[in-house]
């Protein structure tokens, strides 16, 4: 099983959409790894700098609610996984990309908007995930610490553990 978790990149907004995760023009592309240099190049968010190092290093997103809604498209999800960003953390999800991400072997972890509000407080930082006891913990490294527990369906944690939905389908039938 992969480790989740690593930097945190933060975008302080609700309603980012799949168009902005990554814009329909790039939909043509034949491979995944061909979206990679196009990953949130239409958000439109103050500071924000899709290009910066820390985006690029970046293994977990923390958001607002209503994460992934717009046009139903892997792709969105997709692009994430080829940066090596394998956790979005946000108060809600759009359906269809939560279970995209699970279907990947990914973590969309929901959280309450307080517990939102202190990962946001605390400010940039290592995400550590422990999926068996169903926390996370930010550490920003100048000794804030903020855990919050998630709740996880046993069908999405048996997807995430086997690597995703091909994954668990070749393990159980």
């Amino acid at each position: 099983m992969k480790t989740f978790g690593g930097p945190a990149i933060f975008l302080d907004r609700s309603d980012i959409n799949t168009d902005e995760i990554i814009p329909a023009k790039y939909l043509t592309e034949n491979s995944k790894l061909a979206l990679k240099p196009f990953m949130l190049e239409d958000l439109k968010l103050a500071g924000f700098d899709p290009a910066s190092p820390a985006i690029r290093e970046a293994k977990v997103i923390v958001t607002r609610a209503n994460f992934g809604c717009g046009s139903s498209r892997e792709h969105a999800v997709w692009v994430f996984e080829v940066n090596g960003i394998n956790v979005v953390i946000a108060q809600s999800f759009a359906r269809i990309f939560r279970q995209n991400m699970f279907n990947c072997g990914m973590l969309a972890i929901e959280l309450s908007a307080a517990d939102i509000d202190a990962l946001f407080a605390v400010g940039r930082g290592t995400i550590a995930i422990d999926l068996d006891r169903a926390t996370l913990t930010l550490d920003n490294g100048a000794g804030q610490q903020v855990v919050c527990r998630f709740q996880l369906n046993d069908f999405d944690r048996d997807l995430v553990r086997a690597g995703g939905w091909l994954a668990y389908a070749d393990k159980k039938y």
